[in-house]
């Protein structure tokens, strides 16, 4: 390989054939006599373009044609023909430098100039690259293997107080990759709760083969209406009229004499849904705020999710004590209504912010499937600004990234990127990336289905490929087929 040209951070490598580099390898620029290296990444694998090429290309097809009823051999009596196709064959390399080398120790400084002549570049193993940015192992995940099948670990660490998103089109790998985070934090104690939309972890406690595993006792899988039903009187004041207002659209009058209801039977402790319905009913208002009363008592009512009776109400306290030192909150929303899923997550939330802020739990993991589907605007900026200072940790999976607003795409510290062809998904991700627009765009487009791009803090703003390893958990992710091959 030999520097050809460099503009700004991109440099050009010249490549031959027998060189096998690949897009997202790393490359090694020496330099002997400045006793300096460039870091540089491979972001896109081009034909060299070489003066004459074309016209060489066409003589050769048009030798072809002419010849091609014949069964004798070219006439090559100075033997170039293997040479002129060895140039012919020959790459460019477009590459990212990331970093230098001086004196054996990383530098962000990157504005020297190489010598053209006498650079050796070689390829950098992800091991060694690994080794020179200098990853804390302290608590290691196991993420998988690099393109040479070593093995690729980020720490815990770079996960505790971050936001996380993990993106990429249907059946790339997202879903595995978030189980393969969630259960590497339950192992280090961490709790986890999960907003589960499709059911996809409600088995991660079994292996593939339907056994009892290792999580076993420690994922608890809620389904609202079944095993997840809370009493009113569980719920403070401020809860209930988040549900009111902000999942079922209760208008600002009508939360007035809501709260003044609320007091009303809180005073005599008669907080049920029956009495709540009976001083609805009774209460000297305007009709139009009875009706919206209404309207919204029975939506809570019909959702299942709300209960008079003490032995069904469950206490989700109780349930974040069980996973107080690791293990993972399921909250299972597969067959939940569009209305009910805001109501059951608006809970979840506000009883999680309360037990944080009265420092019953320390922080909490949170994994939000799809949360476009099921959280309010409005909660994006409030789960990644106000809910990171109380201790709540967000890794958002989705595989429609324009869902998420590019302010939350900013404050990102890491992005697992899957594939995209889409180039609008490609450049929704690649504006707010921890990196070169170019890159994002170029190798998520060319990663095969359970490769995953890293970018950010877990990886020291190195962007790694990785081979996403296997699970052993029932992980339910798989899509149900019509067409499938009958035994």
């Amino acid at each position: 390989m030999r520097l050809y040209r460099k503009e700004g951070n991109t440099v050009h490598i010249l490549s031959f054939p027998t060189e096998n580099v690949e897009k997202g390898d790393y490359l090694l620029i020496e330099d002997p006599k400045q006793n300096k290296a460039l870091i540089a990444q491979v972001i896109d694998v081009q034909f060299a373009n070489i003066p004459g090429i074309l016209e060489e290309l066409l003589r050769d097809s048009t030798n072809s044609s002419e010849n091609g009823h014949l069964n004798g051999q070219d006439f090559d009596p100075l033997e170039v023909a293997s040479h002129i196709t060895y140039i012919q064959d020959s790459r460019l390399l477009v590459c990212k430098i990331r970093a230098s080398l001086e004196n054996g120790k990383l530098s962000v400084n990157s504005a020297w100039l190489p010598s053209r002549s006498q650079s050796i570049i070689k390829r950098l193993p992800t091991t060694a690259l690994l080794n020179l940015i200098k990853i804390n192992h302290t608590l290691p995940i196991n993420l998988g293997e690099a393109k040479e099948n070593s093995l690729i670990n980020i720490d815990a660490t770079t996960l505790d107080g971050k936001l996380n998103i993990v993106t990429g089109k249907k059946e790339t790998g997202k879903s595995h990759l978030s189980k393969l985070l969630a259960l590497s934090l339950v192992n280090y104690g961490a709790p986890i709760v999960v907003l589960d939309l499709n059911g996809e972890y409600a088995h991660l406690g079994f292996t593939s083969d339907g056994k009892k595993n290792e999580y076993n006792n420690k994922v608890h899988v809620l389904t609202p209406s079944e095993n997840f039903k809370v009493a009113l009187a569980q719920m403070k004041l401020r809860v209930i009229l988040n549900i009111l207002i902000h999942a079922l659209n209760l208008p600002g009058t009508s939360a007035r004499e809501f709260r003044r209801i609320w007091q009303f039977l809180d005073e005599r402790a008669s907080l049920t849904l029956h009495q709540l319905g009976e001083t609805i009913r009774n209460w000297r208002c305007n009709q139009h705020v009875r009706d919206a009363l209404f309207s919204r008592y029975y939506a809570l009512l019909n959702s299942g999710f709300f209960t008079d009776n003490p032995s069904e109400a469950m206490s989700l306290e109780d349930c974040f004590q069980k996973i107080r030192s690791g293990g993972a909150l399921v909250i299972n929303l597969r067959d939940t209504s569009l209305v009910d899923r805001q109501i059951v997550v608006e809970y979840t939330l506000g009883k999680l912010v309360e037990l944080l802020t009265q420092h019953k739990l320390r922080a909490v993991f949170l994994f939000a499937e799809e949360a476009h589907l099921y959280l309010r605007e409005t909660y994006w900026d409030d789960i990644v600004t106000r809910m990171r200072h109380f201790g709540v940790f967000t890794t958002f999976v989705t595989n429609q990234p324009d869902t998420i607003r590019e302010n939350i795409y900013r404050q990102a510290d890491n992005i697992f990127l899957f594939n995209f062809t889409n180039e609008h998904d490609l450049e929704t991700v690649s504006r707010a990336a921890k990196v070169d627009a170019e890159t994002v765009k170029s190798v998520a487009r060319d990663l095969p289905a359970h490769h995953c791009l890293l970018l950010g803090t877990a990886v020291k703003d190195f962007p790694i490929v990785v081979r996403v390893k296997a699970l052993n958990v029932q992980t339910m992710g798989q899509t149900r087929l019509f067409f499938t091959q009958k035994n």
